[in-house]
């Protein structure tokens, strides 16, 4: 991925609301799953670390983006940011920048 396209999605996902979240019983299965199939239908997902989870927020995103094939597009404060692109067809999909 390129600073372009990383740019593109950071200004994207500015504007969205975090859409799961991890608290203290961190990054379990059932975490990892509904990530998935955020991924799958959005694209574009938003996750908040809750403050009492006592973990590093750069090791989950990058924990979660490897565990998913995802692409960690930023972390910044407690919020991870995840791109992939989708296998659906009804699905909007994301054209990034050349």
């Amino acid at each position: 991925m390129t600073s372009k396209q990383r740019a593109f999605l950071r200004g994207a996902a500015m504007r969205m609301t975090p859409l799961a979240s991890i608290g203290k019983g961190g990054v379990t299965d059932g975490v990892i799953a509904e990530i998935d199939n955020l991924l799958e239908n959005r694209e574009l997902v938003k996750v908040s670390l809750l403050k009492n989870s006592d973990l590093d927020v750069k090791e989950v995103g990058n924990y979660v983006a490897k565990s998913l094939r995802a692409t960690l597009v930023q972390t910044v404060g407690s919020k991870i940011t995840l791109y992939r692109q989708s296998k659906r067809d009804d699905v909007y999909h994301i054209v990034l920048p050349d």
